[in-house]
């Protein structure tokens, strides 16, 4: 940025991570991407904002809440502390971190409701429900799971199908059950609350093509504006975990209403503090920001990109408040080439990350493999140690380490009153332009190779240059001092190219350099006679045995989960439903229940025993179950155990009988309706025909202990 240029107004949001559970390195991809962009505005003299909150309303926080034995606000209290841990422990540079269940998203949902209303943009239909009839409770669609109704694929939630992106009401789900109690939903009427949106159409059409949205997403929400928009349901019958919608007595709004409204709560929260002087106005008022004095920019994964590109800006249209700058979408994170799988343990989260490997790394792996586009990313880890190793170790701190023990022994820890290659040097001031750009355009993996390129020049040159053999000459001690001064040079460029990716890396150059904040503008003015501290390691090497400990470490974690999750899904007796584990996608507002943690004493409690299928067969009426019988040999707890298990989709029965799998040998009888089940098999997988029975090693026999 030109210091002559009117400094930028910039607000930015990430999207709302979801109150029920911990963050994991999925999201970490959002949230390290929109804080290098806000490291990098401040760095180039903008003021930046960043204010979001957790998502904190739904019906899978009130029923964790009551899994745990406690008041939803204490369960989102402990998550907001536990996810602003993680976050504050990724360097991520936030403003305000606030909640949706706050008195500002409050006073925000209620007006914006009231002004489209007011408008004539709400309407009221009664409609068929899902209603589970043991819970007694109506169902939000990420409660109920099935078959796609548009491509098959099964095990597919009651809101959106992961396989082929299509959008469906929970009532068209084919072969629908509750993620409650496994029972299946039936219907009964409702009136609910909608948002008229093709009230918005013509401009909606508009804004979408107005270039504030990627191409991509661009042309996938010209499909569904082309195919019409249904009015979109606002409410959500009690009993719920959120806020009541004006007017009505067991009407709540829809976590989606007043999620995105947290965006508008937490900057306001912001704006209100004692030591701030922000006219909140100035950034939401759409009168305010005819001439778009300041700019607002939402980054978001690419799932959600449906809701903050259609429903968001007609409500924020139909409510008088001012639309995004632009939605910055990114993709999914692939850990070693696939998805995301917590039973293949690569599911990890952010904190068991954070116990064995230091942060920056990873946000500079990421930076180097981000781009503006939609594309999903992949978190090799092998890669990942390789990388890190050889750019930030090999190449940029080790320029300063070779140099800076010639100038501290020799020269009394000063620099050269002169540049020995300036027409070298003046290489790093020209890439300033470029580096900026790719980063303004989020195109981070261009900058981080443009920055990697500076500094094989910079070793290239202390290669050619070889002071440590001028050394043993005194008489050519002067060039040894030029040489490694403006190796010191380049390296101070490169950290500050850098600075908005490892922000650690830079606080502790800048302490070495002894020449206070790295600035963008001052690279062009390279430090010379200046005195520089004795240098201390910057960053260590990335061993194999951190990672390998980090990933044993999250699979301990996950199994832990896992068997508690079984455990609850045995307790939904007389019915037909699979007790598995499923993969989880790697989406940005994940609203899925997950179990309350547990003490390893109680992990303990469960007897996991070798047994072989003696016997597999169907089980008449039932769509997912199988009969095994299992012989669990001749130890403490010999004979035979009769077990259902929801496998059927994944195994023919002749294929599994004489196998050996691992089953929980203690569990409690449960009497179904096709008969009594007499423990539980374990399998993992993302459901379908992609459902895995657990098999010991070769050398195990039936009735032996897993360990």
């Amino acid at each position: 940025m030109n210091p002559v240029e009117k400094p930028r107004k910039i607000l930015i949001t990430s999207a709302l991570p979801y109150a029920n559970g911990p963050i994991h390195l999925g999201h970490m991809v959002e949230y390290i991407q929109t804080d290098i962009w806000a490291r990098f505005q401040r760095l180039r003299g903008n003021s930046c904002i960043f204010a979001w909150a957790d998502d904190a309303h739904g019906t899978p926080i009130m029923l964790r809440a009551q899994q745990e034995g406690i008041e939803p606000q204490e369960l989102i209290d402990k998550m907001k502390q536990e996810h602003e841990r993680d976050f504050n422990d990724f360097l991520i540079s936030y403003d305000n971190f606030h909640t949706t269940h706050s008195e500002e998203n409050k006073y925000f949902s209620e007006t914006i409701y009231l002004a489209a209303k007011a408008k004539g943009n709400i309407a009221t239909k009664t409609i068929k429900q899902a209603y589970d009839p043991e819970a007694n409770m109506f169902l939000p669609d990420r409660f109920i799971k099935g078959e796609c109704p548009k491509c098959g694929t099964p095990d597919q939630y009651g809101d959106n199908c992961e396989s082929c992106g299509a959008t469906y009401s929970t009532t068209e789900v084919v072969n629908p059950y509750s993620v409650v109690t496994g029972a299946t939903p039936i219907e009964k009427d409702s009136e609910h609350y909608f948002f008229k949106i093709n009230d918005y159409a013509d401009f909606l059409k508009e804004w979408v093509n107005s270039g504030s949205v990627q191409k991509e997403i661009a042309n996938k929400m010209n499909e569904w504006l082309e195919d019409g928009l249904n009015d979109w349901d606002i409410s959500r019958d009690a009993p719920y975990w959120g806020f009541k919608i004006p007017g009505t007595e067991d009407k709540y709004f829809y976590v989606w209403l007043d999620a995105p409204i947290g965006y508008i709560a937490s900057f306001k929260n912001y704006c209100d503090r004692d030591d701030n002087d922000i006219d909140f106005d100035e950034y939401w008022s759409a009168e305010r920001n005819q001439n778009n004095e300041t700019e607002l920019y939402h980054f978001i994964g690419k799932d959600i990109a449906y809701f903050h590109t259609l429903f968001w800006p007609a409500v924020l249209k139909s409510a008088d408040f001012r639309l995004p700058t632009a939605v910055f979408c990114h993709g999914f994170l692939n850990v070693n080439g696939q998805k995301m799988s917590k039973s293949r343990g690569t599911f990890i989260q952010a904190r068991v990350f954070l116990d064995h490997l230091p942060a920056e790394p990873l946000r500079y792996y990421y930076a180097a493999k981000l781009s503006n586009t939609v594309d999903d990313i992949d978190l090799n880890l092998k890669d990942f140690q390789l990388r890190i190793n050889s750019d930030l170790v090999g190449k940029v701190v080790n320029i300063a380490s070779r140099c800076a023990g010639f100038i501290s022994k020799k020269f009394d820890e000063k620099l050269s009153a002169t540049l020995a290659d300036e027409a070298l040097y003046q290489q790093f001031i020209d890439a300033s332009d470029s580096i900026a750009q790719a980063y303004e355009d989020r195109r981070y993996s261009k900058a981080m190779r443009e920055i990697m390129a500076l500094a094989d020049l910079a070793n290239q040159y202390v290669d050619e240059k070889q002071p440590w053999v001028l050394a043993k000459d005194e008489t050519r001690q002067q060039e040894v001092q030029d040489i490694c001064s403006l190796g010191i040079n380049m390296f101070r460029a490169i950290i500050t190219y850098l600075k908005p990716v490892l922000p650690e890396l830079a606080a502790k150059s800048e302490d070495f350099l002894n020449a206070g904040e790295l600035s963008w503008n001052d690279i062009a003015t390279p430090l010379l006679s200046s005195e520089i501290k004795k240098f201390k390691p910057l960053m260590t090497r990335i061993e194999e045995d951190k990672v390998d400990a980090m990933l044993e470490a999250n699979k301990l974690l996950l199994a832990e989960a896992a068997t508690l999750q079984a455990k609850t899904n045995t307790n939904n007796t007389d019915k037909d439903t699979d007790t598995k584990m499923s993969d989880a996608s790697d989406t940005t507002n994940e609203q899925d229940p997950i179990s309350p943690t547990i003490e390893f004493d109680d992990f303990a409690k469960i007897d996991l025993r070798v047994v072989k299928i003696l016997k597999a067969e169907h089980v008449e009426g039932a769509d997912k179950l199988l009969q095994l019988t299992l012989d669990l040999g001749e130890g403490e707890s010999k004979g035979q155990r009769n077990v259902f298990a929801g496998i059927k989709s994944a195994y023919e029965p002749a294929e599994l009988e004489g196998k050996l799998t691992v089953m929980v040998a203690n569990l409690a009888p449960r009497k179904m309706r096709f008969g009594m089940s007499e423990g539980m098999v374990l399998a993992a997988g993302p459901g379908g025909k992609d459902i895995f029975v657990l098999n010991p090693d070769e050398g195990a026999l039936p009735g032996m202990r897993v360990k």
